[in-house]
């Protein structure tokens, strides 16, 4: 599977460093005190539930990054559908090594896969639509990283990453300036100053705001929090002459009625702040 282009090697590294710091510090005493430095072992992951997996190849990245000499053995990959008692995968090598980074590994995947999960979940219900589903930066600060990787395992697409990769003008941002076609208005002449031709989209709320929005033209208009008749409208209005984003109080049972009416794009921050951590573990294997 093709990794987003936010997820690159240096980023993973850099997230990867900073956790096993901040776990590790002056060193795992546990295991230091507990386990012979030169005891070799095997453990397996164990899916304990229902899941579409996520993270394995992260899982293998710490592995290797704490330890290059321990070698994994993929069962699954990022992305199958997995059952409880499937074994993902094996990890030989150094005690020592697996014992210290198993905490670790398990929260990522655990996360992932529950992220992983519910897009896949969520996702299913616009098949036969045009409707993409993208989550949002409702994310945990420092493992966003993981968090959008995992929607795109699930077979969600990526919004915006961060504030600096597009720009999106929302209520605030339209209140505290005045109106729509005056934050528009600086917001390109701020991209030409830059030199920087980032895409412009601003949330509305009713149907004024969204023929405001036309009139000052943008990349994309957010239908935000409107009921789908509204929503139905403000797609005819639109047409083609930009993207079309429904947002807001989105759960799974609306996914269909909204696609209906024509929108791009769903973005749904329960993707990822509602995702439940999926069941698994890393067990010796005697």
């Amino acid at each position: 599977m093709k990794k987003p282009i936010y997820i690159t090697k240096d980023a993973l590294k850099t997230f990867i460093k900073n956790a096993l710091e901040e776990d590790i510090q002056d060193g795992d005493h546990s295991t230091l005190a507990t386990i012979p430095k030169d005891l070799q072992q095997k453990a397996q992951l164990l899916v304990k539930q229902d899941c579409i997996l996520a993270g394995v190849e992260l899982a293998e990245m710490i592995f290797k990054q704490f330890d290059k000499n321990l070698k994994v053995e993929r069962l699954m990959k990022d992305g199958d559908p997995a059952k409880a008692g499937d074994i993902a995968f094996y990890i030989t090598g150094s005690a020592r090594s697996i014992l210290t980074t198993e905490r670790f590994v398990l929260n990522c995947m655990q996360r992932m896969s529950g992220i992983a999960t519910i897009t896949h979940e969520w996702d299913s219900r616009l098949l036969g639509t045009k409707t993409k589903l993208l989550d949002t930066r409702k994310t945990t600060p420092n493992f966003r990283l993981c968090e959008k990787w995992a929607v795109a395992i699930g077979g969600g697409t990526n919004h915006r990453f961060g504030l600096y990769d597009m720009i999106m003008l929302k209520d605030n941002h339209i209140d505290y300036n005045g109106s729509i076609t005056n934050a528009v208005k600086m917001a390109k002449a701020y991209t030409e100053k830059i030199k920087k031709p980032l895409k412009i989209e601003v949330e509305t709320r009713n149907l004024e705001e969204v023929e405001e929005a036309l009139k000052a033209g943008v990349d994309r208009i957010m239908l935000d929090n409107m009921e789908v008749a509204m929503m139905a409208e403000a797609v005819k209005l639109i047409g083609r002459k930009c993207e079309t984003e429904a947002s807001g109080g989105i759960t799974r049972e609306m996914l269909k009625d909204i696609a209906q009416t024509g929108v791009d794009f769903i973005s749904a921050g329960a993707l990822t702040h509602s995702a439940e951590n999926i069941d698994l573990s890393l067990k010796a294997v005697k």
